[in-house]
């Protein structure tokens, strides 16, 4: 297998949407990160030129567990949000400290519901929005292209330019600016890059949010996956890249302000965990990259628990173009 062609990773994106907090069930306020954005290339940025990538993510849950990670059978109902997420990249020739330059923007657009109905009591909730979302922003995104592994590593923002009013049930941003440090490595096992083993983190801070004195606590992430490359013909135009994948997110430190009536910081911390499949389907002659990835959560404390479908593709304007090899 030709060891210079590049598996483009697409999956860069941190979005919130939707969120509507139900007092008498303890719900947490999440972080602006969704995970489910990573698993394989996780290290790997772009080739020189302009790139576009369309990611769509659907994350679905109807159950709530509380601080122990037991379902809580008295709260019924659903949880979920569409997210599209519309990314380019601008990949320069030249690089700075030996790395490539690979500063990205996300254009994102969501909707979202809850249906929450609370036996034994006269309360309920219920909500959704859609619309333009928080506007990602990765400034600093610096790629590193070793012998045996892809290392990329950077810093990024998020500006809450979705819609939202506090108390609201129709918002669709977060309503604060989020700050991110990330890193993503992939460690190519064998010599012909076919065998990869994948990791993603992500370190988010966050403001306050607009019109309330919450503050949410700051969070951490981790995605991973191991893959493989199938050639699907002989001279390596059409192949196949399957994997398993998987994602970690806790909160680390408490939040500040209330949530409700309630003081943020007695409020659970939340934490979620799941495992899954990803496959790629690449043409790297015409730097196109099309992928599927399905997520299903097996653990999750003070949030909901559910699954994440994930699917998109991307496209590479090689500036410059590449020189075609002669033939033998």
């Amino acid at each position: 297998m030709d060891k210079n062609i590049n598996l483009l990773a697409l999956h860069r994106c941190f979005i919130i949407v939707i969120f509507i907090c139900v007092g008498i069930c303890q719900a947490q306020q999440k972080g602006q990160y969704v995970p489910g954005q990573f698993g394989l290339n996780a290290g790997v940025v772009p080739a020189a030129g302009l790139t576009y990538a369309n990611l769509a993510l659907n994350y679905s849950a109807s159950s709530l567990n509380d601080a122990n990670g037991n379902h809580r059978p008295n709260v019924l109902g659903t949880y979920g949000f569409w997210v599209d997420e519309n990314i380019f990249y601008f990949v320069p020739k030249k690089k700075i400290l030996g790395a490539s330059f690979a500063p990205y923007i996300s254009l994102n657009g969501a909707s979202g519901s809850l249906v929450a109905d609370i036996s034994g009591t006269n309360l309920g909730a219920s909500g959704g929005g859609s619309g333009f979302a928080d506007l990602f922003v990765q400034p600093v995104n610096l790629g590193w292209h070793l012998k045996r592994a892809d290392i990329v590593g950077g810093y990024a923002f998020m500006a809450p330019t979705g819609r939202f009013v506090a108390g609201a049930s129709d918002n669709v941003g977060s309503g604060y600016w989020g700050n991110n440090l990330n890193f993503g490595a992939t460690v190519y096992v064998t010599k012909n890059r076919g065998t990869t083993l994948n990791l993603f983190s992500d370190w988010e801070t966050h403001g306050q949010k607009t019109g309330t004195t919450l503050t949410p606590g700051k969070a951490f992430t981790t995605e991973w996956g191991v893959g493989q490359v199938l050639p699907l013909k002989k001279d390596f135009s059409r192949l196949l890249q399957l994997g398993l994948i998987g994602y970690d997110q806790w909160q680390v430190t408490a939040s500040s302000g209330t949530i409700g009536v309630l003081p943020a910081s007695s409020v659970p911390f939340y934490s979620v965990h799941a495992v899954g499949l990803q496959s790629n389907f690449i043409l790297p002659a015409k730097n196109l990259n099309f992928f599927f990835k399905y997520l299903d959560e097996y653990r999750a404390i003070s949030r909901p628990e559910g699954r994440t479908i994930a699917f998109g593709g991307s496209w590479t304007l090689r500036i410059p173009k590449p020189v075609a090899a002669p033939k033998p």
